[in-house]
């Protein structure tokens, strides 16, 4: 049996597929936060009803109810979560968004290598726009505000400006998502094979040693796999 994928069709060869669940369950946020983010809400405001717009279109294009997100998507959103559970609301994440794309010429500015840089200058001026203390507050202390943007630059491979494999659970792991192979989902980075596909093997042999060398993989590897699927779970 051999655990390795063969390559995406040629329609998403580097874009990635997700669904919103998975997506949700890769980031750490429910799934209908997922879904509003990326295909808009009605709401009402003094009885009124009102809309609130998609941060932006996902890559994938919706062929039914359920909304798909590509790589890119998904680097983004984990950029849009930490801001969201550090305290800013959506309001400013928008205008940060519209900000930094005015910057970047990127649709998905925050998972650019230049907002690294820049991401603070970015939000000083959303904070000189609108009132909220959370941002206010965050900005003073920059520790604080780059220990929110840091950590998710620190395990992202970037190629000219533009993220091309995540690592999940550190450097230190063998476990990537790369939208090259597995349509992006977590695979086993040096040899490609999908860390569902290991976990489920080793449940059915019983021994992390022994799916390793049925498969003729280092079985640190088989062992992050398993643990990346348990957490996931």
């Amino acid at each position: 049996m051999d655990l390795r994928t063969a390559e995406p069709a040629q329609g998403l060869l580097g874009v990635g597929l997700y669904t919103a669940p998975e997506a949700a369950q890769l980031i750490g946020v429910p799934v209908q936060r997922v879904r509003r983010w990326l295909t808009g809400y009605a709401y009402r405001v003094r009885g009124e009803q009102a809309w609130s717009a998609p941060l932006w279109i996902p890559q994938i294009a919706r062929t039914g109810r359920e909304v798909e997100l590509g790589f890119r998507d998904l680097v983004e959103l984990r950029f849009v979560a930490s801001f969201v559970a550090a305290g800013l609301s959506v309001h400013a994440v928008r205008r940060a968004l519209s900000i930094a794309r005015e910057l970047t010429g990127a649709d998905r500015p925050f998972s650019t290598a230049r907002f690294h840089t820049d991401g603070r200058t970015i939000f000083l001026q959303v904070a000189r726009e609108i009132d909220e203390p959370t941002l206010i507050d965050l900005l003073r202390n920059q520790y604080t505000f780059n220990r929110i943007v840091q950590p998710s630059f620190r395990d992202i491979d970037f190629e000219e400006d533009v993220p091309e494999r995540w690592w999940p659970m550190s450097r230190r792991s063998e476990v990537a998502l790369d939208p090259h192979y597995n349509f992006g989902h977590p695979i086993i980075a040096r040899h490609g094979v999908p860390t569902r596909a290991i976990a489920d093997a080793v449940a059915a042999e019983g021994s992390t040693s022994k799916v390793a060398r049925l498969y003729d993989l280092p079985l640190a590897a088989v062992r992050d796999a398993v643990a990346f699927e348990r957490r996931a779970a």
